[in-house]
């Protein structure tokens, strides 16, 4: 019989906006499932002890039963929910954390039975998480998966690492950067210093993917654009997706636009959800505009006003002075909203801008011998970014090391849950 560490690991990255799972040593994930779950209420409701509909035990056990089986996940859920008033909608993660263990649970289940097609006690798990998850959180992660799941071995990595390591496919193995990750609900900033995050100088930020739809959302509403209410954010998120780009001048991206609109303006057609009558719309500025508010945040919120690249540049200059000239060097980006064409030159541009006007400042003030080094920036862009975290995992998990770095069920059941809090960093990969 194979043993469950020649079989390929199982790889889950589990993010707010969408999760990606597939085996190690596959070059992309299987599936990109969209992180939510739709429960079936009308079954949840009996099931609740002391409700009306089911007074005898029976009629709620089976009830209970019911529930735990009639869910979906994905876009099978948000499907049910449109289709049936019975389903509601429960997103397990929040801001890159997980929100709600149930719904977790049950989303890992689809995911391990229904999509992967796999038994989860032939494979050892790499799971991801956020920069900023509480230990708590990984008791909770490694509990589920050695009890419900049964897994052999579980290793718990840190996203922005493995958006590093989804580099090694190159020639030189680079673990010493900043990782601008990006995804739909949650924005980090996290400097890496041989495979180890420096804890101190995390930055996150409160705009994130889903922020650059809600608001192509409002411009396309304030415009006087007739898409459909039900569908508008759907809509904004299609039109980010396809049409947004990042530009190197607002001022002279609006006049390009106003010069030659036919050039610049799309058209978006659709059908209405409930009546299926054809509409269409203009896309304009919005195309330049969702992206901007990482470089302008100013004309999204009133509440936070630092410019990503200004961010950044904070971020390295509170990591140990030693390690700043490599992670100006090695700033790597990670998730899809980082995908905008022309992304990662505005912001190389803008961090450059920063770094060289305080060499300047400072060779002005020194005068005399000596002068600062000029510093490299460097933005690295490549284009399996969008999934860079799960490419990272895939490669990490098809290691030799990777099995001798898990927690096994055996140690699980020896220590606890404990175990879980820390997991080392292989050290055999350089």
């Amino acid at each position: 019989m194979e043993s469950s560490t020649s079989r390929p690991a199982v790889v889950i990255d589990n993010g707010t906006g969408y999760t990606k799972l597939g085996f190690a040593g596959n070059v992309e994930p299987c599936f990109t499932v969209p992180t939510v779950v739709a429960v079936n209420e009308s079954f949840v409701n009996q099931a609740r002890p002391g409700s009306t509909k089911g007074s005898n035990w029976l009629v709620q056990h089976s009830a209970g039963v019911m529930a735990d089986l009639d869910y979906h996940i994905g876009e099978e859920a948000v499907a049910r929910s449109k289709s049936s008033t019975t389903y509601s909608l429960s997103y397990p993660m929040k801001h890159g954390q997980v929100d709600n263990w149930d719904s977790m649970e049950r989303f890992w289940q689809q995911c391990i039975f229904n999509y992967l097609r796999c038994d989860p006690e032939d494979h050892y798990f790499l799971l991801t998480e956020s920069s900023l998850t509480a230990p708590e959180s990984r008791e909770y992660t490694g509990e589920i998966m050695f009890e419900t799941f049964n897994v052999p071995g579980l290793y718990i990595a840190v996203q922005p690492v493995l958006a590093l390591a989804a580099g090694y496919t190159t020639s030189k193995c680079e673990m010493t950067g900043v990782v601008v990750d990006i995804g739909d609900g949650a924005t980090h900033v996290v400097p890496v210093a041989d495979g180890y995050v420096i804890g101190s100088s995390i930055k996150s930020i409160p705009i994130a993917g889903k922020d650059v739809t809600r608001f192509i959302q409002h411009l396309m509403k304030e415009r006087g654009e007739h898409v459909p209410p039900d569908d508008s954010f759907e809509v904004a998120r299609k039109v980010k997706e396809m049409y947004c780009y990042t530009c190197s001048d607002i001022v002279k991206e609006f006049n390009k636009h106003d010069k030659e609109p036919a050039k610049y303006v799309k058209q978006w057609r659709g059908t209405k959800p409930k009546t299926g009558a054809p509409y269409s719309c203009d896309i304009g500025y919005e195309r330049f505009l969702g992206p901007e508010i990482f470089f302008n945040p100013e004309i999204y919120s009133d509440d936070f006003t630092t410019p990503l690249p200004d961010v950044i540049d904070k971020c390295i200059q509170s990591a140990p002075i030693d390690t700043r000239r490599s992670l100006y060097k090695n700033i790597v980006l990670s998730g899809g909203s980082t995908m905008f064409k022309d992304f990662h030159r505005r912001l190389q541009r803008d961090v450059k801008k920063i770094v060289d006007a305080r060499v300047l400042a400072s060779n002005t003030k020194l005068g005399g011998e000596l002068k600062a080094q000029p510093v490299e920036v460097n933005v690295v862009s490549h284009p399996i970014q969008k999934c860079a975290v799960w490419f990272g995992g895939s490669v990490l998990a098809s290691t030799p090391e990777f099995f001798t770095a898990c927690h096994t069920k055996a140690e699980y059941e020896e220590y606890g849950a404990s175990i879980c809090r820390t997991n080392p960093v292989f050290k055999g990969m350089y």
